[in-house]
């Protein structure tokens, strides 16, 4: 191969850091295993209906992995060499005041935006930067001492940075460059085993282990790299069954009876790992840190406003009904506000403008003089058209720090009587000298893309039916 395509480096970067963290966490093998077990098991039960949601050969190839940055320079940084392999930021997430426990820093996701290319390969990166300048977290003495800390340390080397300057503005790069690029980002997120200044690691996890992990190391790693399942469910189970201490509940909607919507995660417990640290006196002795865990997620139709809206709805109204029945089990509660209050079919998500789909003509109807009606859900029932869910491909700020929470453990110092920072999407935009794209904007631009098609194919039924 001679030149290689922006998704190309993708899916060898991806792959890369999958078989560099495998390494490094072996219980992450595992989790690949038995994801690729379960996922195996439920289109052999489910046949085509287990793909609905995507193919069996992306399902098993996806992975969304994690990282945590200390500077905007550094954020600018990384935003070149995802930006080398088709990435773009998307959405904002401000974890500072997700619950169920606030975690001191700002997200954004890079992943391919086309359809074409989440299709080749949908490789993303859920990337967090410091807050440092948020007094809620850090005054404004150990803001000073994070920043004087970070400026000190280079994460990603000019020859790196160049390359993907190179290859973001020439669509790809020769196949010797790609190599080195593709081994020099991996490398990037290696942990190190560079000794940890004691004192300042344990002064910033007093406030959070996450602030720690960011700014009291010299270096920057992959926090955890997350495989896809069809049936999370199963794989929670098969885990615990192996032996794999599992955080207590998966993350999101509820196993309910309707369909999959947005995106349901759990994770094996964050693993204690030596690291060497440095005291005082210069003398170098290891310890456990639990900083990163192996992470797994289940995928359903991305929502619109409106679903949105109603799914923030029902979380608030299964977080009253488990606090008022202590004693049943959370996730049949849950199951239960979900089945008496969510459209339990795709046609009524559809009517209602509750989720995404993607439409196309049905291949062997024939004409009969009926004019099509100018809706999506009158063209389903008449049966012009079939609709495709549309997979949600973004994050969820509460179960991201959910996840976060149940692996940390501890909750960490938070003074919620400060103000909190002014960093929002705009602010994030001007760090990373590109635009947020807005999550609900590609949803909707994918849908109007196949309603247009749709209604274009179906013009000459229409003017036969006015004729």
């Amino acid at each position: 191969m001679s030149f290689v395509e922006p998704w190309q480096l993708r899916a060898r970067f991806a792959r890369a850091l999958s078989e560099m963290y495998g390494r490094e966490v072996p219980a992450y093998t595992t989790l690949v295993d038995v994801s690729r077990e379960v996922n195996d098991a439920v289109v052999a039960a489910q046949g085509a209906a287990a793909e609905r949601l995507g193919s069996l050969d992306r399902v098993t190839a996806e992975r969304h992995g994690a990282i945590r940055l200390g500077t905007p320079r550094e954020m600018a940084a990384v935003a070149r060499i995802f930006g080398a392999m088709g990435m773009f930021p998307v959405g904002f997430y401000d974890l500072r005041d997700a619950g169920p426990a606030p975690v001191p820093v700002v997200s954004t996701a890079f992943r391919p935006i086309a359809e074409e290319e989440l299709a080749r390969n949908p490789f993303r990166v859920f990337t967090s930067l410091l807050a440092a300048s948020d007094r809620r977290f850090f005054s404004a003495e150990l803001q000073r001492r994070l920043e004087r800390f970070l400026d000190r340390r280079v994460l990603f080397s000019p020859e790196l940075l160049a390359l993907a300057d190179r290859a973001e503005a020439g669509h790809g790069l020769p196949a010797a460059e790609a190599d080195r690029f593709v081994a020099l980002a991996t490398r990037s997120f290696e942990l190190s085993r560079e000794p940890i200044d004691e004192d300042w690691y344990r002064s910033l996890e007093r406030i959070s282990a996450v602030a720690a992990d960011i700014g009291g190391v010299a270096s920057t790693h992959i926090n955890h790299l997350t495989p896809r399942v069809l049936d999370i469910d199963e794989l929670y189970a098969r885990m615990q069954a192996r032996g794999i201490a599992m955080i207590d509940a998966i993350q999101g909607p509820p196993r309910w009876d309707g369909p999959d919507v947005l995106l349901r995660q759990t994770s094996f417990r964050a693993l204690a790992e030596p690291r060497p640290f440095r005291r005082a006196d210069g003398a170098v002795h290891e310890a456990a840190v639990r900083v990163r865990f192996g992470e797994v997620e289940a995928r359903g139709v991305a929502l619109t406003a409106a679903g949105r809206a109603l799914y923030d709805e029902l979380s608030v109204a299964v977080a009253a009904a488990q606090a008022a029945e202590p004693g049943a089990d959370p996730a049949a509660v849950a199951a239960r506000v979900w089945n008496e209050r969510f459209p339990a079919t795709e046609r009524e998500l559809v009517a209602g403008d509750l989720a995404f789909f993607a439409y196309e003509l049905v291949a062997d109807r024939r004409p009969d003089g009926r004019r099509p009606p100018a809706d999506a859900a009158g063209l389903l029932d008449g049966g012009w058209i079939t609709a495709h869910p549309i997979v949600y491909e973004d994050f969820l700020p509460r179960s991201a720090a959910g996840i976060f929470q149940s692996n940390l453990g501890e909750s960490g110092a938070h003074d919620a009587g400060e103000a909190g920072a002014d960093l929002d999407a705009g602010w994030l935009a001007g760090v990373l000298g590109r635009d947020l794209a807005d999550p609900i904007s590609l949803y909707t631009a994918q849908r109007e893309r196949s309603l247009h098609a749709v209604r274009r194919a179906l013009e000459p039924e229409a003017h036969l039916s006015r004729s």
